[in-house]
């Protein structure tokens, strides 16, 4: 008894087209696998390098009360189209009970002589909040994210013109197969094929 090995040759209908764009598609889902991979790898080192830096400017940073000197005011924002910012004179005292006075960010509408929380540096100067955990998780959520998608689109890009190269192959191997069995097929003889006289 004869048992048939199938294998590249086994189904005749099948056509080297058809096989290559079966690994092409084999080739984009691992492509995709290996984003997806990748992004995980980038996204985690993104947040564990975050954090150590997080960690670092947090232990050169604290949080004082400063009382308002002044009236409030708005400063332009720090980019094109954002809102202005309020601001008001404050003064405060840093960890070696220096007094600092300086115009920082405040709540809208913040009276003189009101108490804000604010970050200084090492030095006792205003300063932003060190980096939260949700800054950071954005953070590496996009940079994953988009290490993700450039491998995908970049594999999608290359899939898309093989598979179109492969396409015009096949349609210029048909139409060549076609020529060659559409006489016989439709029972019609193509100029200068010439036939036998009866």
């Amino acid at each position: 008894m004869h048992h048939r090995t199938p294998g590249a040759g086994g189904n005749p209908l099948r056509r080297d087209a058809d096989r290559s764009r079966a690994r092409l598609r084999a080739t984009f889902m691992l492509a995709c696998l290996l984003a997806v991979i990748c992004g995980v790898a980038v996204g985690r080192s993104a947040w564990t390098d975050a954090g150590r830096a997080a960690a670092e400017i947090a232990r050169h940073r604290n949080s004082v009360t400063a009382v308002t000197v002044g009236a409030t005011t708005y400063r332009a924002g720090s980019g094109q189209g954002t809102r202005p910012v309020p601001v008001a004179p404050a003064t405060w005292r840093d960890t070696s009970h220096r007094v600092h006075t300086e115009t920082v960010p405040v709540p809208a509408a913040t009276r003189n002589g009101a108490t804000v929380r604010l970050w200084i540096d090492g030095k006792g100067n205003a300063t932003t909040a060190p980096p939260g955990t949700a800054d950071i998780a954005v953070n590496a959520i996009s940079l994953g994210t988009g290490a993700s998608a450039g491998i995908a689109l970049a594999a999608g890009a290359v899939v898309y013109v093989r598979l179109r190269v492969v396409d015009a192959r096949s349609g210029r191997a048909w139409e060549s197969e076609w020529e060659s069995v559409e006489p016989r097929w439709s029972g019609r003889l193509r100029p200068g094929q010439g036939g036998a006289d009866d």
